[in-house]
């Protein structure tokens, strides 16, 4: 084998984590895609050799890469809010739903499964978004993934305490945001297949009695759409129910899946994805639903069989 092909071989041992790694940092699946990429280009150019821990390497690098993307981003957020999206927030994004990742009941593809390790779902992703660049990379890095700060301060160009701050900060507002979820998937069907039938059956007493009263439903049509469908954040156990026309579209087609680690719904006939709705359950109800509606977007999500 030529050096390229063992150097290759080598990074190809550290891709699954590099995109969990990844995909945790940014929220879509094509740009963690692209991140992982990047990094293999660098360690392409540099010299591999004097390189004594491979795998903290590349998840130093792989940060950095995500990094950049995210202050990008984090910049073209600032443009004022596009008139299709009904939330309160100033931001053209307040209504922006992560990529989920999709799985079957029971799950078998080792990647899905780093993806999904920790139970890092997508109610976790929308709270990360909030973070600046600088508090969600060393939140990521340390609390996920035990990256020491030392290793973590050269990337934000801060001094390892400062980067523990940023961290703790971060660390802060997660767990002030993040709903505490049911972690047996078992009770989190029986809720979501109840959701489903009082969907289906246009029932809405059903449907307000499985919601929390204080239930966020997210959902992400992407900026061409626009009209009912468009892009919304509604608050409130009766405002969800009401969006009753939404429910009678995806129900009779609707299947239940692993959306982001939790039992969620896949709309649309088998083969043909329309729409994904990840689901977060406490408590015997739901709290937050994350409808991600995007054409574009959902085209793109990788269906595994079985789903």
């Amino acid at each position: 084998m030529t050096d390229t092909a063992v150097l290759a071989q080598r990074f190809e041992e550290h891709r699954a984590h590099l995109k969990a790694v990844a995909y945790r940092m940014l929220g879509s699946l094509a740009e963690a895609e692209d991140a992982v990429q990047e990094a293999w280009l660098r360690l392409a150019r540099s010299e591999a050799d004097e390189v004594r821990n491979l795998g903290g390497w590349l998840t130093t690098v792989t940060g950095r890469v995500c990094l950049d993307l995210l202050r990008s981003r984090a910049a073209r957020r600032e443009l004022p809010m596009d008139d299709g999206y009904e939330a309160s927030a100033g931001s053209a994004y307040a209504a922006f739903v992560p990529d989920p990742v999709i799985g079957p009941l029971s799950r078998t593809d080792p990647e899905q499964e780093v993806l999904q390790a920790d139970e890092v779902g997508l109610a976790l992703l929308i709270v990360l978004e909030t973070l600046d660049p600088d508090e969600r990379l060393a939140f990521v890095l340390h609390d996920m993934f035990a990256v020491p700060f030392d290793d973590i301060a050269p990337i934000v160009e801060r001094t390892p305490a400062a980067t523990r701050q940023l961290a703790s900060r971060a660390r802060r507002r997660v767990q002030g945001a993040a709903p505490t979820a049911e972690p047996d998937l078992g009770r989190q069907r029986e809720v979501v297949s109840a959701f489903l039938a009082a969907a289906r059956a246009g029932d809405f007493e059903a449907l307000v009695s499985i919601l929390h009263p204080d239930v966020v439903l997210r959902a992400d049509s992407g900026a061409l759409v626009r009209g009912a469908a468009a892009s919304k954040i509604v608050q409130g156990a009766k405002a969800v129910a009401e969006q009753a026309i939404f429910f009678r579209q995806f129900a009779p087609a609707g299947r239940l899946a692993l959306v982001g680690g939790a039992v969620g719904i896949v709309n649309g006939p088998e083969g043909e994805v329309r729409s994904v709705m990840g689901i977060t359950v406490a408590d015997g109800r739901i709290v937050a639903l994350h409808i991600l509606a995007d054409p574009e977007r959902v085209a793109a999500l990788e269906v595994p069989d079985g789903v």
